[in-house]
């Protein structure tokens, strides 16, 4: 099992999809959503992706290959 956080950011013209429900059913991943931010043309998530090591990567790539930018995160104090 492996935690990794991970700042999510969605283009336009993927906001309005179930992206994160698809994480956690078609990967078995968990987010823990610490912070977010979703607008008309852009959103972001701060999250922890949590599951056994290989579906996380698999979901990061999914991500990737969406379109969607994926930024990991250092052990970094949320104020």
């Amino acid at each position: 099992m492996t935690n990794v956080r991970v700042k999510i950011t969605f283009p336009e013209h993927l906001i309005k999809q179930p992206i994160i429900a698809r994480l956690v059913r078609e990967f078995d991943v968990m987010p823990n959503i610490r912070r977010a931010n979703v607008e008309e043309h852009v959103g972001w998530i701060v999250c922890e992706l949590g599951g056994e090591d290989d579906a996380v990567e698999r979901a990061i790539e999914w991500l990737h290959d969406l379109g969607v930018e994926v930024d990991r995160l250092g052990d970094v104090v949320e104020s």
